[in-house]
């Protein structure tokens, strides 16, 4: 049986965070976790930063970033500091923990971008740019917008059309089935 896209989609991430997060450990980092670092590169070029900032600048969301700052603050990673201009904006900068963490980061961070880039050098199209094409293609017409066209589709056709055939074909794109 042919796996679905969400499926395959966490097959691969607990493949890589299960292998990302091997990595700290046997860099002397047990309780850092893989979702911890696009916060911690964003906090290791900019001194104190916004949750919205920060969401921004790692591209994840807000509530990730809320969420990921609030189990980083738990370990004593990172500082929050009520806003200068505006005290309900919270103000997020490393703590002397996780500065002292950077080093060992930084030089998993190298090696962990060394195995992205061998993985990308195995297959035929590589991964990194397979995701940047689809969050492109997400960012123009979301997934949502893309399963109510499919729905309607299939009620206009009283459940007969093939999944996909007309997007592709509107696309250009020849079926690869």
């Amino acid at each position: 049986m042919k796996q679905g896209l969400g499926t395959q989609l966490r097959h691969l991430i607990e493949l890589l965070d299960s292998a990302v997060e091997a990595a700290y450990v046997d860099a002397d980092l047990p309780d850092y976790r893989p979702r911890y670092t696009p916060v911690m590169r964003v906090l290791s070029m900019r001194e104190a930063v916004t949750i919205g900032e920060i969401a921004a600048l790692a591209g994840i969301t807000q509530p990730a970033a809320t969420q990921t700052v609030a189990l980083m603050q738990k370990q004593g990673l990172v500082q929050i500091a009520p806003g200068a201009e505006d005290a309900r904006q919270r103000v997020v900068s490393l703590s002397a923990k996780g500065s002292a963490l950077l080093p060992r980061l930084q030089e998993c961070w190298r090696a962990t971008k060394l195995a992205a880039d061998g993985l990308d050098a195995d297959l035929d199209l590589p991964l990194s740019q397979s995701l940047a094409q689809a969050i492109a293609a997400l960012a123009d017409r979301p997934f949502g917008e893309r399963i109510r066209e499919a729905r309607l589709a299939l009620q206009q056709d009283g459940g007969s059309k093939a999944t996909g055939q007309d997007s592709r074909r509107r696309s250009g794109k020849k079926n690869a089935a």
